[in-house]
C-alpha cells in the first residue's frame, strides 16, 4: 500500500471513502427507522446497506464496470457454495472432535433448529460480511497489493467482532485467521460463492447444529446442546468455538491447505 504512487492512491481513497460513507448513511437511516417501527432485523439492514454502497460506488467510481464475483453462472455459484459449505463443515467438526477428545466437551440433544434466526440472523450475516470484507473494497485494494488486501480485510474483520460477548485475545487472533482463510477462499476462484459457502456453513454448523455460541451470539434453539468444562482458551467460553485454541490449529491447517492448493493450480497452468 505505501509503495503505491500518490496519483494511484487517490482513486482508491475515493472509493473507500465513498463506500464507507454510503454504507453508514444507509445503515443509520434504516436502523433508526427499524427501531421506530420495532423491526430489529439489523443483519438484513446491514446486508441492504452493503449492497447499496457496493452498487452505488461501482456506478460512480467504476462507471458500472466491475467484476464483483457475485453475479456468475448458476453452475459456478452452486458448485463453489457447496464446496465451501462442505469445507467449513469439515473444519468445524474437526475442531469439535478435538475438543471432545481432549475431554473438555460433551454434547447432548438440543431443542431443535432455529429456522427464524437462520433467516433473520445467520443467512443475511454471511452475505453481508462477505460483501463487506471480500467484496468491492477488498478487490479494489487487491489491485494495488494482494497482501495488503488480505491483511487489512482480516484485521477489519477481527475489529468488527472486537466487542462481541466473550471476546478474548485468542478469539481475536482466531477471527483474524478466519478473515485470512476467507480471503484466500475468494482468491481460489476470484468469486464470492466459495467464501459465502464457508461462512454460512461455519456459522450454522457451529451454532444451530452443534450448540456453540457463534462469535458470542447464542441461538435460541440448537440441534445439539454443548456442555463444556475447563479453561476458556480450550472451550472457547461464551464466545464459542472460535475462541478455542483448537480452532486456531484448524484454521492454520486450512490456510496452509488453501495456499498449497493455489500453488498447485498455478503450477498446473
Amino acid at each position: 500500500m505505501l509503495a503505491v504512487p500518490y496519483a494511484r492512491r487517490l482513486p482508491l481513497l475515493a472509493s473507500i471513502s465513498l463506500f464507507i460513507s454510503l454504507y453508514l448513511a444507509v445503515f443509520l437511516s434504516l436502523g433508526y427507522a427499524a427501531v421506530a417501527l420495532g423491526v430489529p432485523y439489523f443483519q438484513w439492514i446491514a446486508l441492504i446497506s452493503v449492497a447499496v454502497s457496493t452498487a452505488a460506488t461501482v456506478a460512480i467510481i467504476e462507471h458500472g464496470r466491475w467484476r464483483l464475483g457475485f453475479f456468475v453462472p448458476p453452475q459456478f455459484a452452486i458448485r463453489e457454495f457447496v464446496f465451501g459449505a462442505l469445507f467449513a463443515t469439515a473444519l468445524i467438526i474437526a475442531c469439535d472432535g478435538l475438543m471432545i477428545v481432549s475431554g473438555h466437551l460433551r454434547q447432548t440433544t438440543g431443542s431443535g433448529f432455529p429456522w427464524l434466526e437462520m433467516l433473520t440472523v445467520f443467512l443475511p450475516a454471511a452475505f453481508h460480511e462477505e460483501l463487506a470484507f471480500r467484496g468491492y473494497l477488498f478487490q479494489k485494494i487487491r489491485q494495488s497489493s494482494r497482501g495488503a488486501a488480505i491483511a487489512i480485510s482480516a484485521f477489519m474483520f477481527a475489529v468488527l467482532h472486537g466487542k462481541n460477548i466473550g471476546i478474548s485475545p485468542l478469539a481475536v487472533v482466531n477471527v483474524f485467521l478466519a478473515g485470512v482463510l476467507l480471503a484466500l477462499a475468494y482468491e481460489r476462484y476470484e468469486r464470492l460463492w466459495f467464501p459465502i459457502g464457508i461462512h454460512m456453513a461455519w456459522n450454522l454448523v457451529s451454532g444451530p447444529m452443534l450448540g456453540f455460541p457463534v462469535s458470542g451470539f447464542v441461538a435460541r434453539d440448537t440441534l445439539l446442546r454443548t456442555v463444556s468444562s475447563g479453561p476458556a482458551w480450550i472451550t472457547g467460553g461464551s464466545f464459542g468455538i472460535e475462541g478455542s485454541a483448537w480452532m486456531g490449529v484448524v484454521e492454520v491447517a486450512a490456510i496452509v491447505w488453501l495456499l498449497n492448493a493455489e500453488r498447485r493450480m498455478k503450477n498446473a497452468e
